[in-house]
């Protein structure tokens, strides 16, 4: 289930706003009007224009947003993306509520570009992962897109992964695999998390249609694909970086999958100049 857009924006807006903008209120007219750019100080993949621009809209819908560029286009440093018309105190109001959004989003369209284009040609898939903000899963997941990955399960109810705990409770891989098999409808496929070469004959022998290779060396990764190819999907995770995601493509896995492109992503640099 993803959080819906406008609830959670407004949610954002009384986070910052509270009663009320002291400052803005008492120092700016209300009759004032004006305009704003937005523009990074750095190079980045746009990602989060539909938010940016929901939230002012949100607090005034006389506000006039323009974005100069679709999400997932590589931008310049000091480019003008946005251009914002209407009253200075709506923009002073919603300045940083807005840049907050788009600057993380951008951050995560930016990194998943960079290991996107780190691992061009090897045929290796780049993946997402649940390990992100809070009610925030939706836009961050699109932010992956727009950077060139691809979306792992949304949630729970998306798809079945057998990670250990799963395995240790049940008894077995095999006894995991089989009851997920029974429970949910034919057209799952089953991902079985596999911590070592023994535990990855065990998934493909169980009728594991993917398996997770967690934390596998590049070598124990090149030894599980002469194993596993053609028998089984395979999709390594842990230990992933800008620095490491090259080798372990190279190793002949269909998919890597890194949380980091959306737990620690940094935040790009955007500024918003006004002139009134």
């Amino acid at each position: 289930m993803m959080i819906e857009m406008d609830e959670l924006l407004r949610l954002a807006l009384l986070e910052d706003i509270g009663s009320g903008d002291a400052t803005t209120l008492s120092v700016i007219p209300a009759e004032r009007e004006g305009r704003a750019v937005v523009f990074g100080r750095e190079p980045f993949v746009l990602s989060g224009s539909k938010p940016f621009i929901r939230i002012f809209e949100l607090f005034d819908p006389e506000t006039r947003v323009e974005c100069l560029f679709p999400d997932g286009e590589q931008i310049a440093p000091n480019v003008n993306v946005f251009m914002i018309e209407g009253q200075v105190r709506t923009l002073l109001t919603c300045e940083r509520t807005a840049l907050n959004f788009v600057q993380r989003l951008c951050g995560i369209a930016t990194l998943t570009r960079k290991m996107t284009d780190a691992i061009a040609g090897t045929g290796c898939r780049l993946l997402d992962t649940r390990k992100t903000t809070p009610l925030w899963r939706g836009f961050e997941k699109e932010a992956v897109r727009h950077g060139g990955g691809k979306n792992h399960r949304f949630g729970l109810a998306d798809g079945i992964l057998i990670k250990d705990n799963h395995i240790a409770v049940a008894g077995s891989i095999k006894e995991a695999v089989r009851r997920a098999r029974e429970g949910v409808l034919h057209t799952f496929r089953i991902e079985v998390e596999v911590e070592n070469l023994d535990q990855l004959g065990e998934a493909i022998t169980a009728g594991a249609d993917i398996v997770l290779l967690d934390n596998f060396t590049v070598d124990m990764l090149k030894r599980a694909v002469e194993i596993g190819k053609g028998r089984v999907t395979m999709e390594a995770s842990g230990g992933v970086t800008l620095e490491t995601v090259r080798a372990i493509a190279q190793t002949g896995v269909d998919f890597v999958s890194c949380g980091a492109l959306t737990h620690s992503a940094r935040s790009i640099d955007l500024t918003m100049e006004f002139s009134v």
